[in-house]
C-alpha cells in the first residue's frame, strides 16, 4: 500500500502580535475537544488510519508486542501502609490491566479489597488515590475514569465489603486525609466546572474541603482556600498523631508556602508558618509541638530543620545541615530520621538520631534508587522500596531499632535481567557542564547500536535508576538504552534545577542535544541510529531538540507533549506550568518561550527524522491540542521523506491509569517505528512500506 498525501488539514487565518513578533497560529481549530467536535474528531480518525496503515508494515510491531506483554507479566507491589494492624498496598499479580488493592491482615494472608478491573468494559477506569483510616476499618479512595485527571472519591467498609453512599465529585490534585477518629477525611478540590468544559476548565481555586462520612458534599466544610491566589495548588497532609493539618500551597514546581491546623481546635484556624514562595518546605514528622522539615530554605541541596510551635512565633533551627549530596526525602520513622541522598543521581539512604546525630547507613541491593518511606514515628517497623534498570521495585521491611532490612515483597526478575550491563559515564554540555548519563544494553552488545536517548529536565525531578520493563523490551532486541541527567533536573540540587529554568530552559535542550553527540563520538551508536523519547515535559524536549538538531537524530517519539508554548498556560493546568517556564505574557519570558517552541520553530527545507507523536483524547493535563496543533505543522513543512505521525488513544489520558494492554500497545508501536528508522534489526520480513 502507498500514500503520499496526508490527511488534509484545513488552515484557518489567526494571527496575534506579541511584544513585537506576529504569531501566526493556522491550526489554532484544532485546540478544540476531540470528543465533542466533530472536525477535530475526524482529523483525528482519519490521522489515525493513516498512522495504523504505516505501522502495520513493521512487523518488528508484533515482535514488541509479544515480548512486551511477557515482560510486563510479573507481580508488582507497593510498600504497605500500616493502620490498626492492617497492611494495605497496591498489587498487580502480574498481566492485570489495572492495579487493585490488598490487604493483610494479623493472620499474615493477603486478600483483595478493592479490585478496579472491572469497572468498565475497556479497563481504561482506574484506582487512584487512597487512604485508609487509623483503624484500619475504612478506606476511601478515588475513581480516575478514561486517564482524567478528575477524580471520584467513595468510602468502603473493609470488614463488611460494603460501599457507603457518599460520594465526592471534582476532585483534583488531591490527597485523602482522614480524621484521627474516622469521622471523616480532608480532600483537594475545585468549583464544578461549566457544562462541557470539564476538558479544559481551568485550575482555578483549588481549596481544601472536609467531607464528614455520611453526609452529602454540599454540606462539606470548607478548610482552607486562597481566594488571593487563585492559580495556586493547596494540598493537605496530617502529623500522624492526628493533631496537626498541614496545608502545602504551591504555584507549581519547588517551593511552596506552609500551614497548620490545630484539629483539636473547633475552629480549625490556620496559622501560617511560611507565607512566601522562597523555598520548599515539608514535614517529616513531629514530636508533640516540634516539628521535623526538610527544606531548600539556604541549601540548595536540602537540609532538615525543626519549628517548635509553642513558641509564639515559630523559627527554624537547623538539625541537619546541608551535604555535598541532594537530601530527597526524609522520614520520622521509629526513634529515627531515615534519609535519601542522591550521589550522581544514586541513592544512599543515611540514618540521624533525633537530635541530627549521623547513625550510620542503610545497606541497599545495589547501585540504584531507593525511598518511598512507610511507617510511623511511634513504631520499629518501617517499610521501603529498591530499584535499578536491573532490578523491578523490591519492597524492604527495615527493623529501624536494629537497622536491619528484610525482603518482604520480591517480584521475580525476568531471566534477560542477568544479562543487562550498566554504566554512568559524564559528558560536556555546550557550556563545558559535566552531565551524567546512564547506559544500558545487553551484555553482549560490544558496538554501535541503535540507541534510544531519553530525557526530562524540568519541575526539579531527578531521573534515577529504576526498573521499566517497557524500556527493556528495547535493550532486550539489542538497543542501547541511555538516560541523560540533564538541568532543569533535580539531581545535583536546586541549582541544577534554575539552571533549566525560565531563560535558561536552553541548556536542557543544549545538555540534551550534547548527549547525542557524546553517544554518536563514544562509538556507542551510530552514526543513524539514534532515537530520543520523552513524556510530557520530555515531550517538549524532543519536540524543541528535533528542530534545533534534526540531523542529529533517525527517529524522535514525543509524548503528551507541551508544543504550543506560546498559549500553553490557557488550557486545563497549564498556568501550574509558569512557575518552571514562566509566563507568555511577560515580555521577559516570551522571547525565551517562542524561541524554543516546537509548534513555532518548524525549520521547513531540512530533513527530519521520522516522528511519531503520541497523545491521548482524555489528557486533561496537556491536552491533546499541543500534539495536535504540532503534527499539523510538521505535515504542512518540507522536512523529507521520513513519517510524521501522531497516535491518539481512547480513553486515556496523561498516562497514570491507562491499562497495561493500551500501554503494551503503545510501545510496541513506538519501538517499531524507532527500530525501523535506525536500523535494530528486530526482523526484516517488513511489508511495502508507505511513502511520505
Amino acid at each position: 500500500m502507498r500514500s503520499n498525501n496526508y490527511p488534509e488539514t484545513k488552515r484557518v487565518d489567526v494571527s496575534e502580535e506579541h511584544f513585537g513578533h506576529t504569531i501566526v497560529d493556522p491550526y489554532r481549530w484544532l485546540e478544540n475537544d476531540v470528543r465533542s467536535d466533530e472536525d477535530v474528531a475526524e482529523w483525528v480518525d482519519a490521522q489515525n488510519a493513516l498512522t495504523q496503515r504505516y505501522l502495520a508494515t513493521l512487523s518488528g510491531r508484533d515482535i514488541f508486542r509479544e515480548r512486551l506483554a511477557i515482560l510486563l507479566n510479573y507481580e508488582q507491589l507497593t510498600p504497605p501502609i500500616k493502620r490498626g494492624g492492617r497492611y494495605f498496598f497496591t498489587k498487580n499479580e502480574g498481566g492485570d490491566n489495572q492495579h487493585s488493592l490488598w490487604m493483610r491482615d494479623d493472620d499474615g494472608k493477603d486478600r483483595i479489597v478493592i479490585d478496579p478491573n472491572d469497572w468498565s468494559d475497556d479497563s481504561a477506569d482506574a484506582l487512584g488515590e487512597w487512604a485508609a483510616s487509623d483503624d484500619g476499618r475504612l478506606l476511601a479512595f478515588s475513581v480516575q475514569s478514561g486517564g482524567t485527571d478528575w477524580r471520584t472519591i467513595r468510602v468502603l467498609d473493609v470488614d463488611a465489603g460494603k460501599m457507603f453512599d457518599d460520594q465526592v465529585h471534582w476532585a483534583r490534585f488531591t490527597a485523602i486525609v482522614w480524621m484521627a477518629d474516622g469521622s471523616g477525611f480532608f480532600y483537594s478540590r475545585y468549583p464544578a466546572p461549566a457544562e462541557g468544559t470539564r476538558a479544559t476548565a481551568s485550575v482555578s481555586n483549588h481549596a481544601i474541603y472536609f467531607h464528614a462520612l455520611g453526609t452529602s458534599q454540599a454540606d462539606d466544610r470548607l478548610v482552607y482556600s486562597g481566594r488571593d491566589k487563585p492559580a495556586v495548588l493547596h494540598i493537605v497532609d496530617r502529623t500522624r498523631d492526628g493533631r496537626y493539618l498541614l496545608v502545602y500551597a504551591t504555584p507549581g514546581a519547588g517551593v511552596n508556602a506552609l500551614a497548620i491546623i490545630d484539629l483539636a481546635r473547633d475552629a480549625w484556624a490556620p496559622r501560617n508558618l511560611i507565607e512566601n514562595f522562597d523555598a520548599e518546605w515539608t514535614v517529616i514528622g513531629n514530636r508533640g509541638d516540634l516539628l521535623y522539615l526538610q527544606t531548600n530554605e539556604g541549601a540548595e541541596r536540602r537540609k532538615i530543620v525543626t519549628l517548635d510551635l509553642a513558641l509564639g512565633k515559630a523559627e527554624p533551627v537547623q538539625l541537619v545541615a546541608e551535604d555535598d549530596a541532594v537530601l530527597t526525602n526524609a522520614a520520622l520513622l521509629g526513634e529515627r530520621l531515615l534519609t535519601t541522598y542522591l550521589v550522581d543521581a544514586k541513592t544512599e539512604i543515611r540514618r540521624f538520631a533525633l537530635d541530627g546525630t549521623p547513625d550510620g547507613t542503610v545497606a541497599l541491593a545495589g547501585i540504584g534508587s531507593a525511598g518511598g518511606f512507610e511507617g510511623s514515628e511511634d513504631d520499629n517497623e518501617a517499610f521501603f522500596v529498591f530499584s535499578s534498570f536491573d532490578t523491578p521495585m523490591t519492597v524492604f521491611r527495615h527493623d529501624v531499632a536494629a537497622n536491619r532490612s528484610e525482603v518482604w515483597a520480591e517480584p521475580n526478575a525476568p531471566q534477560m535481567l542477568r544479562q543487562i550491563s550498566v554504566s554512568q559515564r559524564f559528558y560536556k554540555s555546550k557550556d563545558g557542564t559535566s552531565i551524567p548519563i546512564s547506559i544500558v544494553s545487553h551484555v553482549d552488545v560490544t558496538g554501535p547500536a541503535p540507541t534510544l536517548l531519553y530525557g526530562y529536565g524540568g519541575f526539579g525531578i531527578s531521573m534515577v535508576p529504576y526498573y521499566n520493563p517497557s524500556q527493556m523490551a528495547w535493550v532486550e532486541q539489542g538497543g542501547v538504552l541511555a538516560i541523560a541527567n540533564i538541568r532543569g533536573g533535580g539531581e545535583y540540587g536546586r541549582a541544577w534545577h534554575m539552571a533549566g529554568q525560565f531563560e535558561k530552559r536552553q541548556n536542557s535542550y543544549d545538555d540534551f542535544a550534547a548527549a547525542g553527540d557524546f553517544l554518536k563520538a563514544e562509538g556507542i551508536t551510530s552514526a543513524n541510529g539514534l532515537v530520543i523519547q520523552g513524556e510530557s515535559n520530555g515531550g517538549l524536549l524532543v519536540g524543541a531538540v528535533v528542530n534545533q538538531r534534526p540531523d542529529l537524530f533517525a527517529a524522535a517519539l514525543p509524548s503528551v507533549g507541551v508544543m504550543d508554548m506560546v498559549r500553553y498556560h490557557r488550557f486545563s493546568g497549564g498556568a501550574l506550568w509558569m512557575s518552571d517556564f514562566g509566563s507568555p505574557d511577560e515580555e521577559r519570558h516570551f522571547h525565551a518561550l517562542l524561541s524554543y517552541s516546537p509548534y513555532h520553530n518548524i525549520r521547513a527545507g531540512l530533513d527530519y527524522p521520522a516522528i511519531l507523536a503520541t497523545t491521548a483524547d482524555t489528557d486533561d493535563r496537556v491536552v491533546p491540542g499541543h500534539t495536535f496543533k504540532y503534527v499539523a505543522a510538521l505535515q504542512a513543512a518540507d522536512l523529507g521523506s521520513t513519517p510524521k505521525l501522531v497516535r491518539v488513544e481512547t480513553r486515556a489520558g496523561h498516562g497514570a491509569g491507562m491499562p497495561l494492554d493500551k500501554v503494551i500497545a503503545l510501545y510496541a508501536d513506538m519501538w517499531a517505528i524507532a527500530a525501523h528508522w535506525t536500523g535494530l534489526e528486530v526482523d526484516q520480513n517488513e511489508s511495502d512500506e508507505i511513502e511520505f
